[in-house]
């Protein structure tokens, strides 16, 4: 594929999506080292994970990777990040954060030096200390398929979005509504913790609460080790039947030429 530019700076030279994808590969060697040191599973989530099957790497177009990891190693993950993320990194998330935005990811790993404006104008960066480039962390928990119990607590989340959206952009920290929001999502998971599907925890409602993600646990633990781009990431352990669910049951088919367009970054320094 050609290059794709995301940005022509003021001497006329050129920042690629290659560019990304070149530091989110060596953020990636640290916190793969990070996870395997102290035994945390996870594994690539939605598009990165499409792009270790489809493409042996990043999608070419693709802006940005995701990971994700269950609750409990979710725990473990930031008191590992607070011991072992070198200098050269930070991680922000509302657990180390109070003006961290509970609607996206629960967490981005940033590198410091570089700097990152995405395209939803609704949801910015509230966290001062860096704007850098990232790697988002997904948070999974187990979930229940019996809607009388899923349902209200998914729909109570639903809800509470577009308050906080509304609050956030009036430059209003609510504080105790994230809270709320995060509890009602953990206690889901508590609720369905003997469950075998897994999937998003609560937190994340930008789905229809109708029909959210969810898998089998078995069909995404054991992760397993796949070659992407110059290295080994973890996937799911069946990735056809996660990425059914994830992208579509057509993943493997390309999108028409014209779609094929980083879509996350509006402005970018590195």
């Amino acid at each position: 594929m050609d290059k794709v530019v995301l940005k022509t700076n003021a001497d006329g030279s050129e920042i690629l999506v290659s560019d990304v994808h070149h530091v989110l590969l060596q953020m990636m060697k640290v916190i793969d080292s990070i996870c395997q040191k102290h035994k945390i599973p996870y594994f690539l989530n939605g598009g990165s994970a499409l792009g270790a099957v489809r493409h042996l790497g990043f999608i070419p177009w693709d802006d940005d990777l995701d990971i994700a990891m269950m609750r409990t190693d979710y725990q473990r993950f930031i008191e590992a990040l607070k011991q072992d993320l070198p200098e050269e990194y930070c991680f922000q998330c509302f657990d180390t954060h109070k003006q961290y935005n509970v609607l996206i990811p629960a967490m981005k790993i940033r590198k410091k030096g570089t700097y990152i404006q995405e395209a939803n104008w609704l949801l910015k960066n509230r966290c001062k200390d860096c704007d850098g480039i990232f790697v988002d962390v997904f948070v999974y928990d187990y979930c229940t398929i019996n809607k009388f119990i899923d349902l209200p607590m998914r729909l109570f989340n639903q809800i509470l979005m577009p308050i906080l959206i509304i609050l956030d952009n009036l430059g209003i920290n609510p504080v105790l509504l994230k809270k709320l929001f995060v509890k009602n999502a953990e206690l889901y998971g508590r609720i369905n913790q003997n469950s075998k599907y897994i999937g998003f925890d609560l937190t994340w409602t930008f789905k229809n609460p109708f029909h959210p993600f969810v898998f089998k646990k078995e069909d995404i633990y054991p992760v397993q080790y796949v070659h992407f781009e110059s290295m080994k990431l973890p996937i799911a352990a069946h990735p056809h039947e996660y990425l059914c669910t994830a992208i579509a049951p057509s993943y493997m088919t390309l999108p028409p030429v014209q779609k094929r367009t980083p879509k996350h970054i509006v402005d970018i320094h590195l």
